[in-house]
């Protein structure tokens, strides 16, 4: 099998995403849920700063790894809610938000088809409230045979009980966790891949993992 050499170093290329039992920026996507203002109010189980400063982490590694983003919001249209929160938005600028009125995204059909679309059958899901937006479509697609990865340092609820309670029913329904940190390093894996090694590192800093020298 042909090798990456680094200096001494050598490395395997890398595996066939369809392959991978890992996440890899070949097959996976990432579904964003709901981060508007509306959601944030009621936040107990983690501090506003906190979610904020871990999705957009998050939404910078899925851009940045080249991943298909699915970005919903829920009654925007109709003037009940505001849109994306901006520093959510900026990272993901491009990406029209799809817009619907059920609590639960996967029964949205535009929702729907547009992860179905992207062909991938590993999904990184990430929304507020943990409880019910992310919940619900997790338990979803799960059922039609996906794999779901619930990115938790990312993820919260109206009360440290509901946010575990969610977690734990995903979980049972043959869910995965998982959190921004190794996020990254599942998709970066080899440092000798240079083309993202900047965008992995700038995560790392920004989610504190690696101090600030």
């Amino acid at each position: 099998m042909l090798a990456t050499y680094v200096g001494d170093m050598t490395s395997f290329p890398p595996k066939d995403p369809s392959q991978d039992h890992l996440l890899a920026p070949g097959n996976a996507a990432l579904l964003l849920i709901d981060y508007q203002p509306v959601q944030f109010e009621s936040l107990v189980s983690s501090t506003k700063q906190q979610i904020i400063e871990a999705v957009v982490a998050l939404a910078q590694t899925g851009v940045a790894f080249g991943l298909p983003i699915v970005l919903s919001t829920v009654n925007v249209s109709s003037g009940r809610n505001k849109d994306t929160v901006p520093r959510l938005k900026a990272v993901l600028e491009g990406i029209t938000a799809l817009d619907r009125t059920q609590i639960n995204a996967w029964e949205d059909e535009q929702f729907n088809q547009a992860v179905k679309a992207t062909g991938r059958k590993k999904l990184i899901i990430a929304g507020l409230w943990t409880e019910a937006c992310v919940t619900f479509p997790s338990i979803d697609a799960l059922a039609e045979g996906y794999e779901v990865y619930v990115v938790a340092d990312a993820v919260a609820g109206t009360s440290l009980v509901a946010h575990n309670a969610g977690l734990s029913r995903i979980k049972h329904a043959g869910g995965q966790l998982t959190t921004v940190v190794q996020l990254l390093c599942e998709l970066q894996r080899d440092w000798a891949r240079t083309d993202t090694v900047g965008a992995y590192l700038k995560g790392m800093f920004e989610t504190g993992a690696f101090p600030q020298l």
